[in-house]
């Protein structure tokens, strides 16, 4: 053989090798889409981003009408994902000295959480952004009884967010601010009141400028109380008594899907750019990003796997192949996202389920397929 004739044969087997290494992320991810598609998600959509490349799943379809396949790269809501972008503009803040952690929320909003047992002054900006303040959640106050008969009277309705804090701050906190924890839509429209008074533009405008735009996220938004998604994208569904329909929740629920604490849309490959920024240590500074990823544990029974912890607007939680994996997730009226990206941030991995059950046995095995898949796709180390 000559000289040449070896060096192309030595080249070509480790090419086949990246080759069938590249099939099987893909048949595994399908496997895993397949399944959670089989769990009774009318639609699912992966996107798994490694040094490799890119691996995406599609499974089930696009809405229950026309039965047409899931489209790619389509258009989500993103949910409490949200919460994620508007943490990183606060420690950006903090980094850039225009504010601390250990500021006390009276001391940044004055007299705006008092009420009840609530004191603004024994709660900090950490506490804000790790679910350790204790203040009530705004939610049940918007969605007071769970029915589609609610969804549809109600969802045109917009508030301020001083209006959500007002509805919180009527009921008794959880805890003292720091000796528990418990997630709360609250502590994230305050942290959105924060940044406005710390820059004196809204937080939409702070995340496009310091998030969306570096990053090239064009594909990402901060749309407020505008109801409809860009094409494509695939419609939601929510069941709402045990037993009943899928209704088509495509359209948002304004009461909580307008503010800091879950408006945002956009796409998974937005989503793992971001992600992957964030953990590898393009977005915050060194002790910045360590604050953000300082957890502390999540008590049982808070709909989060065995072993998560929260920091500042992300969740630590343990891979079965060992370490763990930074992320976050967003629901709302039929769709769940979930991003999750290793702790270097070179595998990333976005899912997407387009409608969820009311029957608790139903929705705890798509539950369980859902974090099976994120975990099979960041566990492997190829």
């Amino acid at each position: 053989m000559s000289t040449a004739a070896a060096a192309v044969a030595g080249t070509a087997v480790p090419a086949a090798a990246a080759t069938a290494r590249s099939r099987s992320r893909s048949r595994s991810l399908q496997r895993d889409a397949d399944a959670l598609r089989d769990a009774g998600v009318t639609g699912v959509a992966v996107r798994l981003d490694t040094p490799h490349g890119t691996v995406t799943a599609r499974s089930g379809v696009r809405d229950l009408w026309s039965r047409g396949p899931m489209p790619e790269g389509g258009y989500l809501r993103l949910g409490s994902t949200t919460k994620t972008f508007v943490a990183t503009v606060l420690l950006r803040l903090v980094g850039e000295r225009r504010v601390s952690l250990d500021e006390t929320v009276d001391d940044l909003l004055p007299g705006v959480v008092q009420g009840a047992g609530n004191d603004g002054r024994t709660i900090t900006v950490r506490h804000l952004l790790r679910h350790t303040s204790g203040l009530p959640d705004y939610v049940p106050d918007v969605f007071p009884e769970q029915s589609a008969e609610t969804y549809f009277a109600r969802r045109w309705r917009a508030y301020e967010a001083e209006e959500l804090v007002r509805l919180a701050v009527r009921h008794r906190p959880a805890f003292p601010a720091g000796t528990g924890w418990a997630y709360s839509n609250t502590n994230y429209v305050l942290a959105g009141l924060i940044i406005e008074r710390i820059t004196g533009r809204g937080w939409e405008r702070e995340v496009a400028d310091r998030i969306l735009r570096p990053l090239g996220l064009r594909h990402t938004d901060t749309p407020g109380t505008r109801p409809f998604l860009p094409h494509p994208h695939t419609s939601n569904y929510q069941q709402f008594t045990e037993g009943g329909p899928l209704v088509d929740t495509t359209l948002p629920y304004r009461p909580f899907d307008s503010g800091a604490d879950g408006s945002m849309t956009g796409t998974a490959r937005d989503l793992n750019r971001f992600f992957s920024a964030l953990a590898g240590g393009r977005l915050l500074e060194p002790a910045e990003l360590n604050a953000m990823r300082d957890t502390v544990e999540v008590p049982p029974g808070n709909g989060h796997p065995v072993g998560a912890r929260a920091g500042l607007g992300l969740f630590h939680t343990p891979l079965s192949g060992g370490g763990g994996c930074l992320g976050h997730s967003g629901s709302g009226f039929g769709y769940v996202v979930e991003t999750a990206t290793t702790l270097d941030g070179r595998r990333t991995v976005t899912v997407s389920a387009h409608s969820r059950s009311a029957d608790p046995e139903q929705a705890a095995r798509q539950e369980t397929a859902l974090r099976d898949l994120i975990d099979h796709a960041l566990s492997r180390g190829d």
